[in-house]
């Protein structure tokens, strides 16, 4: 009888022991894990973000826009002023191949500019030679009479919307440099942007708003 008495208290122990490891395990198995996460989520912390980017307020007919300074070019510096219009520098991939290039956007009033879709109607249709050049898929080539000051100047466009893309590009004035392209549209809130970039950017045209207007969306530019 002694003896089964005192196993009992030992066995008793026993499990003791064997549960508090097993605890102190898994509070060191959890804090691996918390360690883990916390280790993880400072990396991501640490990881270059426009969120953490410095942001200068421009005020643009009537609208205030919140901009990464990154992307703003020829700027006066003064926080929170009214503007006339706003010039910035966004590195896309635009190119063939998705390849970066550089898209030069002024944004300013709606009054200070025409979109090309409007100019197409109102202008350019009244310019086109009668040649017609072959180019980026979906858009049509229409050189401009040289006479009417248009010289080594091309429209393209999408002749089957009714608010199309329209570009006018100028031939390269040096061999071996890209043309350049035009393209005004209007914007939100009173505001227009005029978008400057390389011909080669023509053939991912259907692709260019979709990559310009998040951006412009997020500093509150439509």
């Amino acid at each position: 009888m002694e003896s089964s008495a005192a196993a009992a208290p030992h066995k008793h122990h026993g499990h003791s022991i064997g549960f508090n490891l097993g605890v102190i395990a898994l509070i060191v198995a959890t804090g691996a894990v918390g360690l883990a996460y916390a280790i993880d989520a400072a990396g991501r912390g640490a990881r270059p973000s426009e969120a953490n980017a410095e942001l200068v307020a421009r005020v643009l007919g009537g609208t205030t826009l919140t901009i990464p300074a990154s992307w703003i070019t020829n700027d006066d510096g003064q926080q929170g002023g009214f503007a006339k219009q706003v010039d910035l520098k966004l590195l896309l991939p635009l190119g063939p191949e998705a390849a970066s290039r550089e898209i030069d956007i002024t944004l300013t009033q709606r009054s200070r500019v025409r979109p090309s879709a409007s100019l197409l109607d109102g202008v350019y249709l009244h310019q086109f030679q009668q040649a017609q050049l072959t180019g980026p898929v979906g858009l049509i080539g229409k050189p401009l009479q040289a006479g009417d000051g248009y010289e080594s100047e091309t429209v393209w466009y999408d002749p089957l919307t009714s608010s199309p893309f329209v570009a006018k590009c100028q031939a390269p004035i040096v061999e071996g440099a890209p043309g350049k392209c035009l393209r005004s549209v209007y914007l939100g809130s009173g505001i227009a942007a005029v978008y400057a970039f390389d011909q080669d950017v023509l053939a991912n045209w259907r692709k260019f708003d979709a990559e310009l207007h998040p951006l412009l969306d997020k500093i509150g530019a439509l």
